[in-house]
């Protein structure tokens, strides 16, 4: 009742924008993978840092749960109200409110979606790189810490966020970091914020890193007998120093499914997808480097793609694939995991699981930003089928188990949310506790995105 209680106080103060309604809850309750649906009590969509200190105060006071909520992308249950509450949507606050293009930085609500971004950072010579795939909120990014395709040449999100606005659990407006690019001051509150899943605080503002077009682009795909080789290349290439901006991989049932869902004849077996960023010059020189040596661990079939229309379709075959993926189990749910670990383990982690999957009978295609060590696995399974969903929880539980035994991390970009908090302790020892410290001094009252990041005595 106490929940209803801050929900009635705050449709007095925001009125139309509270809502209750049967189709913003089942909205605003659902994963886009195998969790089941857990949907707040009010969807609240506030249009400025004072209405959201508001919201805060108000839940504070009532001891409410509050769920952050971006568009809704992440993967590992993070935006679910396990414990109820409200789901503060971020959408009305999507506005670029400052280019500085000589410093080469932007001032951004966190509704603003990363296209939209781009989109207005057009006529300037300036884009944001990091591309998750999903055209995602900037401000769900930050608190996920998410990287994706680019990560190999610009970095994650780590690397972009230099300051930001963030309300606290009690509705305190605070700002961390600065527009200087580098700083001695103090603890790096800027980066406690990014990749804390909502779990300490609420963005509402981002001042983020910019880069230059590039002067020339190029993107490719080549074929390979095996994933080591594939693998192996990259290695080969990241060690001469190679600018590659992009360096994606597929594995033989990633092709398949791509081949059947967009009618394509690639053969099936390992490909990396490749782009490289630079001036003419550089480029040309690094695609024909990277052709040597892809050449001398047997790669073939390369297909390159200067034009902007043809490098679109090359990317959009990948960001596709998981539409792709489940396509090749029609009617099929999935279950949508990744780990990152050292390069020098990818290629063994990646036919381990293969061959894990092939002996429990788990349908589970494997892509990942190769560059930097993550992979994807995607595992199908028929919604009615507790067997299948069992074993591909299991294999789940097994893959992760593998990359830590690699030195590797439970996951390299997806994010801890309800999904893998059990392997927390694991990975990070007396850490997982002095992050429940934290976000006791920060949470005290345990209102922030309940159920995720910190151990059970913190949620």
């Amino acid at each position: 009742m106490h929940n209803q209680a801050a929900i009635d106080e705050l449709i007095t103060t925001l009125g139309q924008r509270v809502s209750q309604s049967k189709s913003d809850l089942e909205l605003h309750g659902r994963s886009e993978t195998h969790f089941p649906d857990a949907p707040p009590e009010a969807v609240i969509y506030p249009e400025s840092t004072e209405e959201v200190a508001q919201i805060l105060r108000t839940c504070h006071a009532h001891r409410c749960p509050v769920v952050g909520w971006g568009t809704g992308t992440s993967l590992e249950g993070h935006a679910l109200a396990l414990k109820g509450g409200v789901t503060v949507d971020f959408s009305r606050m999507n506005k670029v409110l400052d280019i500085r293009a000589d410093d080469m930085d932007v001032r951004v609500q966190p509704g603003v979606t990363r296209e939209a971004l781009n989109h207005e950072l057009r006529a300037t010579g300036l884009f944001f790189p990091v591309d998750p795939g999903a055209n995602a909120s900037l401000g769900g990014m930050a608190s996920t810490r998410a990287s994706g395709t680019t990560s190999v040449r610009y970095g994650t999100m780590r690397d972009h966020v230099l300051a930001l606005e963030v309300v606290t659990a009690s509705g305190q407006i605070m700002r961390t970091g600065s527009r200087a690019r580098k700083t001695s001051a103090g603890y790096d509150l800027t980066g406690l914020f990014v990749g804390s899943e909502g779990t300490l605080g609420l963005i509402t503002e981002l001042t983020l890193r910019l880069h230059g077009q590039p002067e020339a682009i190029s993107a490719a795909i080549c074929g390979f007998d095996t994933v080591e080789a594939a693998v192996g290349t990259t290695m080969d290439a990241i060690q001469m120093g190679l600018a590659m901006a992009r360096i994606e991989l597929l594995d033989e049932a990633s092709v398949r499914a791509v081949n059947a869902y967009a009618g394509s004849n690639i053969p099936v077996k390992p490909h990396l997808l490749l782009e490289f960023h630079g001036s003419d010059t550089m480029v040309r020189e690094t695609s024909e480097l990277f052709g040597e040596l892809a050449e001398a661990r047997g790669g073939s079939g390369f297909d390159w793609a200067s034009k902007p229309e043809d490098r679109s379709a090359l990317w959009a075959m990948r960001h596709n694939a998981f539409y792709a993926i489940l396509g090749l189990m029609p009617g099929a749910t999935s279950m949508v995991t990744d780990v990152c670990v050292p390069i020098s383990r990818l290629a063994e982690t990646i036919e381990e699981t293969q061959r894990d999957f092939a002996a429990h009978d788990v349908t589970g295609p494997i892509l990942g930003h190769v560059g930097d060590g993550n992979f994807h696995a995607i595992l199908l399974m028929h919604p009615d089928d507790s067997a299948a969903r069992a074993r591909a929880h299991d294999a789940a539980h097994r893959l992760v188990e593998r990359a830590l035994d690699k030195g590797g991390t439970a996951t390299g970009e997806h994010g801890i949310g309800m999904g893998k908090l059990r392997y927390m302790e694991r990975e990070h020892g007396h850490g997982w506790a002095v992050m429940g410290q934290i976000k006791q001094a920060l949470d005290p009252l345990g209102i922030m995105n309940p159920g995720k990041m910190v151990p059970p005595s913190n949620l």
